[in-house]
């Protein structure tokens, strides 16, 4: 039997995604998002609210970068997630970022991070906060590829848990895609 929670916004895994864009003076700022994913074929989609100073950074450039968080930086994501660089000016630097600027967008490349899209900003709707952008490129850092591939045992992403306001690192390979399927595909 099936326990009902009603309306709620669980969902697993919910990525835990660290969004940055430079402001005015082309000081980087960070927030956490774990509203969000792919969007369409080549384009990232998030949530996020007006009043980030993040967002009206990102508004101002028309690009921003989305770093994956990982379990070596679990600190330093959640603390960009509960400061605001509307309040705290030096939040980026206080968290222990430092930043490269993108070569394809006007954006911070978070250094720390192995692994960042960077985005050109296709939409944003400020009643939802829904933000679209362009995926114009991703790297990864050498330290978490094998065979010139990303693998996430090396990448450690975390995942958010809405129910419990945990973090949590992803696990072990369960399966391969588009074969173990194949199994039942292939039953008479």
């Amino acid at each position: 039997m099936k326990t009902d929670f009603g309306k709620n916004t669980f969902l697993y895994p919910m990525p835990v995604l660290i969004v940055a864009a430079y402001d005015e003076n082309g000081v980087p700022n960070a927030m956490n998002a774990a509203w969000g994913g792919i969007h369409d074929t080549n384009q990232i989609g998030v949530c996020l609210s007006a009043e980030h100073k993040t967002v009206k950074n990102m508004l101002a450039h028309k690009a921003f970068t989305v770093s994956i968080a990982d379990a070596a930086h679990v600190t330093e994501c959640d603390y960009v997630g509960i400061v605001s660089g509307n309040d705290v000016p030096d939040k980026f630097a206080k968290a222990g970022f430092t930043a490269t600027k993108s070569k394809f967008v006007d954006a911070p490349v978070i250094n720390e991070l192995p692994m960042v899209l960077e985005c050109e900003l296709v939409s944003y709707d400020e009643k939802t906060g829904c933000t679209v952008g362009n995926i114009i490129n991703v790297s990864a850092d050498e330290s978490v590829l094998t065979g010139g591939k990303i693998d996430p045992a090396k990448l450690n992403p975390i995942t958010y848990d809405p129910v419990n306001h945990k973090y949590i690192k992803l696990g072990e390979v369960v399966g391969k895609a588009f074969s173990d399927g194949q199994s039942i595909k292939d039953r008479p």
